[in-house]
């Protein structure tokens, strides 16, 4: 009897054991599974993050490249322009001044205006021009005499210190005038003149 007992008891502890032992190799199977997909996981992740940085990066030091080379063609533009700015200024502005402070070339330029006022044929309008105080020994006879005889109506003349060249002409009782003064005439020269400088200058 003692002997079945301890028979009993040893096949229940080997059985017991073994089915122990089957339990811990299928739960260290399972966790050694579990580790191998966490790592791989790891892994496919780590592999998707390099490959957006590296995305990231390309597409920053693309931008960056095509910022860089807006910045520096806008950079040689604008010197380009400052220096045809500069050089068209210096050849316009001396000769510009020099023929709207000429009385000559000022009652030459009012008279054909004012003829532009008053055609052949139709209503004389009445004028009024401003020019510059400098101008008023020389202008203002030729204005109230010979011009004023010539188109068949009179001619108010004004004379102002903030006018350093040409002159403002337009109808007496208008409320509009053109300007021919020193500065528009500049625009205007300039304005025909920068596109050839540019050519001369930078083949453009």
């Amino acid at each position: 009897m003692q002997n079945k007992l301890q028979e009993l008891t040893d096949r229940l502890y080997n059985e017991g054991l073994s089915k122990g032992k089957q339990e811990g190799e299928a739960i260290l199977d399972e966790a050694r599974s579990r580790a191998g997909k966490i790592v791989e996981d790891a892994r496919s992740e780590a592999a998707k993050i390099l490959a957006e940085a590296q995305r990231q990066a390309a597409e920053l030091q693309s931008k960056t490249d095509a910022d860089l080379k807006m910045a520096a063609a806008q950079s040689i533009a604008a010197v380009k322009q400052e220096i045809g700015n500069l050089l068209v200024n210096r050849i316009v502005d001396k000769d510009i001044k020099d023929a709207l402070t000429a009385p000559e070339f000022v009652r030459q330029v009012i008279k054909t205006v004012a003829e532009a006022f008053n055609p052949d044929g139709a209503e004389p309008v009445p004028l009024s021009v401003i020019l510059p105080e400098t101008l008023r020994k020389e202008v203002e006879p030729f204005l109230k005499k010979e011009l004023a005889k010539t188109l068949g109506t009179g001619i108010e003349a004004g004379f102002s210190k903030k006018i350093s060249g040409g002159f403002t002409i337009g109808p007496k009782d208008g409320g509009w005038f053109i300007s021919f003064t020193d500065e528009t005439f500049r625009e205007l020269v300039t304005g025909y003149l920068r596109p050839a400088t540019k050519k001369i200058l930078f083949g453009e």
